[in-house]
């Protein structure tokens, strides 16, 4: 059940003094309840206990690629459009009216809730058998980010299956048909191929990183760390909306079900380890898929080069036989220009069959020398081929 809680009167009016802008946030606890703020920065810093720097990277104004930042007490999420806060007993959102944040909400309340969770209205039975109960499952961090990792995993996914089924058959196109409208298009289709590239591409790179430094993951174990500084309490409760007698036991299911976790090695980082390399897996695949995508773009650039290049000798060639042509009248107008001038000499007195007989050998000469010509372009090809 969501419900909104207004902050503090005397914060409001500070704040409305200040002129500080508000932001929407959606708070999820450890049961799937969904609790809407509307806070400035400085009071959502106070709540999680993380720095300005930290806190910056979720500002929608700020182009900042994908990061997932282990705190003390939190874990800073930065994915696209998932901006998200993530402590060991709650979740916080941005801007959870976005049209693809929402998504991302409802898969929270669906999952965040432990398994038991059906049991709260029934009687406490036995405490061990509880936390018996509660071992299999993560801890509330891991919950959350795995739903983070899962909604931005299939956008991507999304994204990229919608340009594939725009861009070959875009391409097939422009393959058998050159002209101004396909190639326009291409060309959109090939700028979104490489803007989606390279967001998927910071995805990878963010897990990637954390999958090789075991001290980032460690830093995820929020649980874990919180165990380690005090015993397990409720002592977490916000201090904007009013107390509630069930406050203080959110914390219960998800911390004691993970107190062998918590317990256990501090180095023991494989639970969070098998969860990025499964998303790691899956944005990888979809890069590959991008990548292959692109690949199917250069051969289809090539080949266009490569037909390009076959008009353009074709254009050579008629240029080719055009001046061979020419150079082949040419001799004809010589022996106009020869018998046509106005100058006498004595060798055509009597000789009119000269004439014909300079016609007749300037012919031939000019087909031997167009032959000769067209023989050289011809051979020169087939070598070239």
């Amino acid at each position: 059940m969501a419900h909104v809680v207004p902050a503090d009167p005397q914060a409001a009016v500070t704040l409305k003094k200040k002129a500080q802008p508000s932001r929407s946030w959606a708070l999820l606890d450890s049961t799937g309840e969904t609790t809407f703020l509307d806070v400035d920065k400085y009071a959502i810093m106070h709540r999680v206990n993380i720095h300005a720097r930290d806190f910056r990277i979720l500002d929608p104004l700020l182009s900042y690629p994908s990061t997932i930042l282990g705190r003390e007490r939190a874990i800073v999420l930065n994915l696209e459009h998932i901006k998200a806060i993530i402590t060991s007993e709650e979740v916080l959102l941005r801007d959870p009216s976005d049209e693809y944040v929402v998504p991302v909400v409802q898969e929270l309340q669906r999952r965040l809730p432990p398994v038991n969770a059906i049991h709260q209205g029934q009687d406490y039975k036995g405490g061990q058998n509880d936390v018996e109960a509660g071992d299999e499952e993560s801890p509330f961090e891991f919950r959350a980010l795995e739903v983070a990792l899962e909604s931005i995993c299939s956008f991507l996914a999304a994204r990229t299956l919608e340009l594939e089924t725009a861009a070959y058959p875009a391409l097939d196109a422009l393959a058998s048909q050159i002209s101004s409208r396909n190639l326009d298009r291409v060309r959109k289709l090939k700028s979104a191929m490489t803007r989606l590239t390279a967001r998927v591409q910071k995805v990878r790179d963010e897990l990637e990183q954390l999958l090789d430094d075991d001290d980032d993951m460690a830093d995820l174990y929020l649980s874990r760390k919180l165990a380690g500084a005090s015993p397990v309490s409720g002592s977490g409760a916000a201090n904007w909306y009013p107390a509630s007698p069930t406050i203080g036991s959110k914390i219960s299911r998800a911390s004691r079900a993970s107190i062998a976790t918590i317990r256990g090695d501090e180095n023991d980082v494989e639970e969070l380890e098998m969860l990025l390399e499964a998303y790691f897996m899956q944005i990888d695949g979809t890069l590959n898929k991008l990548t292959t995508l692109r690949e199917y773009i250069d051969d289809t650039e090539d080949y266009i080069n490569i037909q390009l290049d076959n008009h353009r000798n074709q254009l050579i060639q008629l240029e080719l036989l055009l001046s061979s042509g020419t150079v082949c009248l040419s001799l004809y107008s010589l022996v106009t220009a020869i018998f046509g001038m106005n100058i006498p000499y004595t060798w055509n007195d009597d000789h009119g069959y000269m004439f014909k007989w300079v016609i007749l050998v300037s012919g031939i000469v000019s087909a031997i020398l167009f032959i000769l010509i067209m023989s050289y372009a011809r051979l020169k090809d087939l070598v070239g081929s």
